[in-house]
């Protein structure tokens, strides 16, 4: 009776396969079957959902089962029992195949952390036997776990990419953190790259959430040390950093290397007396921090190019982040960008030292849906200037250039920054970031897989691109003199 129970179970799960493949080539329900034109003028009949469901009760009801899975947790103060069927695991996951091969008995333990325990029956009764599952936010670390511990592959796949498209959404206490914690000690570097990607291009929600000050100290560094960071001001970034030294406490070593990644240069001279009068942290480490904060008075008080003279300025301290706030540049949203060329102006601090804080540059931006590729460009005006040749098929574009004479701005270096934003989850989030020096066109991948012609593309907000301008200003001695 049992061999005839695993042949059926073997007929059934292999006839799942068929049926689920021929269902994913595109298939029409009628009356409860699944009916498609075949090969040679063939229709083939597909009642996947009634093998699905049998293999459901198959597992359910026990019938012929001839292993029991018990899983346990570490101190076994939690046991689950699971009648189950070798052939249906050994055709999954090749580990279970070499565990039932080597057991001794019908009995197969298993060894399971309280979260993967919990999440042991749907990864079971939903995936193994019936090639689906859904998911929660907080089932999704388990079930990763388990399909990595017993070799799901295409399941492993398919919940990482769960997790990479549901960075942005609600959570009570946050999980982006917690998912980029499990992957660095998973190997996942997809996820891992993913989360920190999310957290340095949204890092103002990041710093707002309940996850902010429970993260790890080696995860806390790898933000902080990043030129990349999007978010309001490097002040933001200080107080988020304080109430995280207050929360957690950490060791002198840990919060010195910490306040040490502030890049103090970029806050204003005002804020700088500030933050020395009334941050405790400050005012306990401040010893630590006391080299950083003169250069950056000296930053803002002296001309930048006569300071570079007597001082080492090659460090990440006078290199702005992409910040939001108006000084650095400026929100644009292009309503039906597919449908003619746009443009804007708006202005920026010349740059970020104290000593050029009065000074503006007045910029001019324009958007183009169909710009016309350098290399198939041939007119240019008397003046040598470019044609904005626009053609059908041609690709998106933005250029932006200073309203003003460059002999303005002699010594300053600018890279601009576009950041591309897309509603995920009911939010507003960076989806992309291009960086270039006059137009995107240096990029080179500048929306290119955006159309922007579709209404429900992912690139779009109401109909609406919205893009954010940041203009970073460099010393030159900082660039000519970096490796």
């Amino acid at each position: 009776m049992v061999r005839r129970a695993q042949i059926q179970a073997g007929m059934l799960f292999l006839a799942l396969r068929v049926h689920l493949g021929a269902a994913a080539a595109g298939m029409l329900r009628v009356d409860g079957a699944q009916v498609g034109g075949g090969s040679g003028g063939a229709d083939t009949i597909s009642h996947s959902l009634t093998v699905v469901q049998r293999l459901e009760a198959l597992l359910v009801q026990g019938n012929g089962s001839d292993v029991s899975l018990r899983v346990e947790t570490p101190n076994a103060d939690e046991v689950k029992v699971i009648q189950a069927h070798s052939l249906v695991l050994s055709l999954q996951s090749p580990v279970f195949e070499e565990a039932l091969l080597n057991r001794n008995g019908s009995t197969l333990v298993l060894k399971e952390s309280s979260d993967c325990a919990a999440a042991f029956d749907k990864f079971i009764s939903r995936y193994l036997y019936c090639g689906e599952i859904s998911l929660r936010l907080d089932q999704a670390t388990p079930l990763h776990k388990l399909a990595t511990k017993y070799q799901v592959t295409v399941l492993q796949q398919g919940i990482t990419q769960y997790m990479t498209q549901n960075l942005a959404r609600d959570s009570s206490s946050g999980h982006v953190a917690g998912w980029y914690e499990y992957a660095l000690q998973a190997g996942d570097v997809t996820l891992r790259d993913s989360c920190l990607q999310y957290m340095a291009w949204n890092l103002t929600a990041v710093l707002q959430s309940g996850e902010w000050v429970t993260i790890s100290s080696q995860l806390l560094m790898s933000l902080l040390q990043r030129s990349d960071l999007i978010l309001q001001s490097e002040m933001e970034l200080f107080a988020a950093l304080e109430a995280w030294i207050i929360r957690n406490e950490p060791d002198s070593l840990t919060a010195e290397n910490a306040l040490r990644a502030v890049r103090y240069a970029m806050m204003p001279p005002r804020e700088l007396f500030r933050l020395q009068t009334q941050s405790s942290v400050l005012a306990q480490y401040q010893e630590s921090v006391r080299d950083l904060l003169y250069m950056s008075y000296q930053f803002h008080s002296a001309p930048p190019l006569q300071m570079a003279k007597y001082f080492d300025v090659n460090c990440s301290l006078f290199v702005p982040r992409n910040y939001l706030s108006p000084m650095w540049g400026s929100p644009w949203i292009i309503s039906n960008p597919s449908r003619d060329d746009r443009s804007t102006s708006f202005q920026t601090q010349l740059g970020p030292s104290g000593h050029d804080a009065s000074k503006r540059v007045t910029w001019n931006a324009l958007f183009s849906p169909r710009w016309l590729p350098l290399s198939m460009r041939s007119m240019y005006t008397e003046s040598g200037a470019m044609q904005p040749t626009r053609v059908d098929g041609g690709r998106p574009r933005i250029i932006v250039t200073p309203a003003t004479s460059s002999t303005d701005f002699a010594g300053v270096n600018f890279q601009k920054t576009v950041l591309v934003m897309a509603q995920q989850q009911g939010k507003v989030v960076v989806k992309h970031v291009y960086n270039f020096h006059q137009s995107t066109e240096e990029n080179g991948d500048f929306l290119a897989e955006a159309d922007l012609y579709r209404r429900t593309s992912e690139y779009l907000i109401d109909s609406s691109l919205f893009l954010h301008i940041v203009v970073k200003p460099l010393y030159q001695t900082l660039i000519t003199t970096k490796n």
